[in-house]
């Protein structure tokens, strides 16, 4: 169980709850603050003054006033009014990480919702049941309002949801956690709404995924040095301190952990260095692992922020702003994903090294029979397909910006389709690194495995359980797949890297 207030909920624990389903629960100190900040909003019902979202419209319509009698059917309408996603439902993970992120949001306690409302979150999390959420319709400004309407339409018994595998309706989804429809005080629609949960819970899966991706891509690296023969100069301690950026040193120190003991490398005559896509593997995964370090540093600060507006604080103001908007995880995620993507692209680059270097000992598309069989030819094919995909989808998402709300939000962030597409990349990227652990993996069969360094043998171990060599021409569709879902995983690497 782990304990939630609002301010000190690291990604760690938020991957024990998002993909392995460990329970949360409220403290006393959080619950106590959530009330106060409920009774503050009521404080401003009985004194009638107009504060934005309480007592009035929603953006362009912040001039309007609602009577007392009908604010409760203001924020129900709210959550109606702004359901309008669109697309493919959301995976159960992003939703977990949805639900988990804005419920500490919320007990940051300046939002001016009731314990007994999230409350409502915690069951539906604890219990497995996830609201189901259409992926696209979120602007990343004013909060991601669309998709998390889709959640809260389950508290209010509405929408629909998944329980255990089966699509149920919301107000079946509330018969499951023992609870009634909610009827929502003033302010808790918007409250529910307005927040980066969305951009920050996807955000979040593409750390998570871009870690076991990294790690990854650092060992078909060194399966790929050693299958070509490749020199270690590159890798030595004192090059790299010349040039001491903290991923470049960590790379190359990896490198020379994973291939110790090689008798493959330094063994090439007849040149005297490689090319770039083996010589620059520190100088090129290293920054990816920068990138993802200031990306988990941006996710840990805004999921113990409350990013609701107006904000409620203790001394009686509240406070109108923009902690919704989203600028900030919509760059962390572009420079995360750009640097993925480059990963891909080198690695790409050293694919098709090993299907045409002779040179090294290996033979043409890595297949002895050649001409009647292709080998791993049309593999590289796939990879660079994958590459140029993703360098489409690394065009900047936040670097655009339409209006809304009749001009009243002028500016979006757009930073829930950057954290989109960047999932995108990471499964993109999965089979690219998936097709250089079966084209390294054949190749280190050519040069003889036991020549190769102690942790290359392992990793080629643990491709072998998933794909056997290539000797005649085979469908390598779904090997590609096992292979990159093993490597999402952290299969290929875990206990090795």
């Amino acid at each position: 169980m782990i304990e939630l207030n609002g301010n000190n909920l690291t990604l760690e624990q938020a991957g024990h709850v998002v993909f392995f389903g460990e329970p949360v629960s409220m403290s006393d100190d959080a619950r106590a603050n959530v009330a106060r900040s409920a009774a503050q909003v009521e404080e401003i019902v009985a004194a009638g003054a107009p504060v934005y979202g309480i007592n009035t419209g929603f953006g362009k319509l912040s001039t309007e006033s609602i009577p007392r009698d009908h604010l409760r059917e203001l924020q129900r309408n709210i959550v109606l009014s702004h359901a309008v996603g669109v697309g493919t439902p959301l995976p159960e993970t992003a939703v977990r990480a949805m639900l988990l992120f804005r419920i500490n949001s919320l007990l940051t306690g300046a939002s001016g919702i009731r314990p007994e409302t999230i409350d409502y979150l915690i069951d539906l999390l604890n219990h497995g049941i996830h609201p189901v959420v259409p992926a696209q319709g979120s602007v990343g400004a004013s909060g991601d309002l669309a998709p998390l309407a889709h959640i809260a339409l389950v508290l209010i018994g509405a929408g629909e949801a998944i329980s255990h595998g089966t699509r149920i309706s919301g107000a079946d989804a509330l018969h499951q956690i023992g609870r009634p429809p909610l009827t929502l005080g003033p302010k808790e629609g918007l409250a529910l709404l307005n927040g980066t949960q969305y951009m920050t819970g996807l955000g979040f899966l593409v750390y998570a995924q871009g870690l076991k991706l990294w790690a990854a891509a650092v060992g078909a690296a060194a399966m790929t040095l050693e299958g070509l023969r490749g020199f270690s100069a590159p890798f030595a301690a004192s090059l790299n301190a010349a040039r001491p950026h903290p991923g470049q040193v960590h790379v190359a120190e990896m490198i020379r952990a994973i291939t110790a003991g090689s008798s493959l490398l330094d063994t090439t005559t007849g040149d005297v260095q490689d090319a770039y896509s083996l010589r620059c593997i520190p100088q090129v995964i290293g920054p990816a692992w920068e990138a993802l370090r200031f990306l988990k540093e941006k996710l840990e600060i805004e999921i113990n922020s409350a990013t609701d507006n107006p904000l409620l604080f203790p001394n009686g103001a509240v406070l109108s702003g923009g902690n919704f908007h989203g600028e900030i995880i919509g760059l962390a995620v572009e420079m995360a994903t750009l640097a993925l993507s480059e990963v891909g692209n080198i690695a790409e680059r050293r694919i098709d090294r090993l299907l045409n270097s002779p040179d090294r000992g290996l033979p043409p598309f890595l297949v002895q029979e050649r001409g009647i069989n292709s080998g791993f030819m049309l593999a590289q094919y796939t990879a660079a397909a994958l590459a140029s995909e993703n360098k489409i989808l690394c065009h900047p998402a936040i670097a655009d910006s339409i209006p809304t709300s009749g001009g009243k939000e002028d500016h979006n962030s757009m930073a829930s389709i950057s954290a989109r597409k960047g999932l995108q990349i990471c499964e993109n990227l999965s089979h690219i690194i998936a097709i250089e652990y079966l084209c390294a993996a054949q190749a280190l069969d050519v040069q003889g495995v036991n020549n190769a360094g102690e942790k290359t043998r392992l990793l080629h171990t643990r491709v072998r359980t998933y794909s056997p060599h290539l000797e005649s021409d085979r469908p390598l569709s779904s090997e590609i797949a096992t292979v990159g879902t093993a490597v999402l995983n952290g299969e290929v690497t875990d206990g090795v890297i």
